[in-house]
């Protein structure tokens, strides 16, 4: 079985790692434990935590043994890594509905099976277990003691939101404790020897692994990934329309793999990579279709690939299929997204809006007298285009907004 580390280094998953040499020692022995920290601050994650997903499916598919840790506990205190301010406060019921979100998401990536024969099942576990019980002045004099606030003050996390005058309460200053805090109870209770997160969670993790250290626990690792950023500098997972979600209620499995059939020429080979699991000799040959025409065949590769991960191979296929019919012969196809709606003539621009093709309602009218937007692939003229009952004359109107992105118009009532 070919090496961890060997792998996420050829396909780029690598910032920066505490002890290279250590690791690849760790990881000739299977059955090895490793674990990424989500907090459950929305009811999906967003295709800017997919780099996480894959190293963890990575380390699983490599007979190691991965840790979801769900942060029921730290999500009440906020990370400040990479924030401009502080978080909103969630209930625990908001908790708990964000958790069972993104249970779901989980599951289509890492095998959790109980059956015992799988020594490297994915285990799923919430910091709130051992969180919501810590006594305060018990826990800093155990534990506290070992910070020096100076070191504290130079972390990125922390370092930059004092650099910009923003305010950091002491509420969030305590999440680099916890969350060392909490690698040190996962080696405890899971035997867990590597952390592993985004380039911003470096400074967290390394106060983990000095902790252990100082607690007698031995030598713990830790992995970092680069921050994702598309080839034009935009943050990855953000669109015009929002955040690319991961939860088929939040995003379609056709609007997901229009996500991916969007990306620009410059990312493909980088995102085939690192969002599907295709042999890198056959990435290879793709790779030769840069700057051509053929570019497009393996933006389609990538749609289909990493949409197969997260919805199934169906559904995946089934989102192919639709994007070729409502690019070729009538353009239209019975599955497209839909959106229905009881309404009296209602202005396109307001219908963008309401379907997320548009943030606003400027921003609609914007696009309509910029000639980006067609109803049953005409184009609309007026800002004040209202729709009609002869729109409608197939059942359906086909609202579009450029070559790429179309919804049907279902109406349930017409006058």
């Amino acid at each position: 079985m070919q090496n961890f580390i060997d792998i996420i280094k050829e396909r780029g998953f690598v910032h920066q790692m505490t002890d290279e040499a250590g690791l690849r020692e760790l990881v000739k022995t299977p059955g090895q434990t490793a674990y990424i920290g989500f907090d459950c601050t929305a009811p999906s994650l967003h295709v800017g935590s997919l780099v996480q997903i894959m190293l963890l499916r990575w380390w699983q598919k490599c007979g190691h043994r991965p840790i979801v840790l769900l942060g029921g506990g730290t999500t009440r205190i906020g990370d400040p890594s990479g924030k401009d301010e502080s978080r909103p406060p969630l209930t625990d019921a908001q908790i708990q509905a964000n958790m069972d979100g993104l249970k779901v998401v989980f599951s289509q990536f890492l095998d959790f099976s109980s059956n015992e024969a799988l020594t490297n099942a994915a285990r799923m576990v919430n910091n709130d277990t051992w969180l919501r019980g810590l006594h305060y002045i018990e826990f800093l004099s155990k534990y506290g003691r070992h910070f020096s606030i100076n070191r504290m003050l130079t972390m990125d996390s922390v370092k930059l939101r004092l650099e910009r005058e923003q305010n950091l309460s002491f509420l969030e200053f305590n999440y680099m404790i916890l969350q060392a805090y909490d690698f040190v109870e996962l080696n405890k209770r899971e035997g867990c020897r590597v952390q592993m997160g985004g380039s911003d969670q470096w400074g967290n993790i390394v106060s983990g692994i000095e902790l252990a250290r100082r607690l007698g626990r031995g030598e713990l690792f830790g992995i970092t990934s680069p921050l994702m950023t598309t080839a034009s500098g935009a943050k990855m997972g953000k669109t015009a329309a929002g955040a690319v979600w991961l939860n088929a209620e939040l995003c379609s499995p056709y609007d997901y793999w229009q996500f991916w059939r969007n990306t620009e020429d410059g990312d493909v080979i980088r995102f085939l990579k690192l969002f599907t699991e295709i042999d890198l000799a056959q990435i290879a040959e793709y790779e030769s279709w840069v700057g051509s025409a053929r570019i497009n065949d393996a933006k389609k590769i990538l749609a289909t690939e990493a949409t197969a991960l997260l919805h199934g191979r169906e559904a995946a296929e089934k989102a192919a299929r639709t994007a070729a019919e409502t690019f070729a012969g009538t353009g239209v196809s019975a599955n497209l997204p839909e959106y229905h709606t009881s309404f009296d003539d209602m202005p396109v621009y307001e219908l963008l809006t309401q379907t997320k093709l548009a943030k606003s309602n400027r921003e609609a009218r914007d696009l309509i007298k910029g000639g980006g937007v067609s109803v049953n692939d005409v184009k609309i003229a007026s800002e004040n285009h209202r729709l009609s009952a002869a729109d409608f004359a197939q059942g359906f109107a086909k609202l579009s907004k450029g070559k790429k992105h179309h919804i049907l118009i279902k109406a349930q009532k017409l006058n």
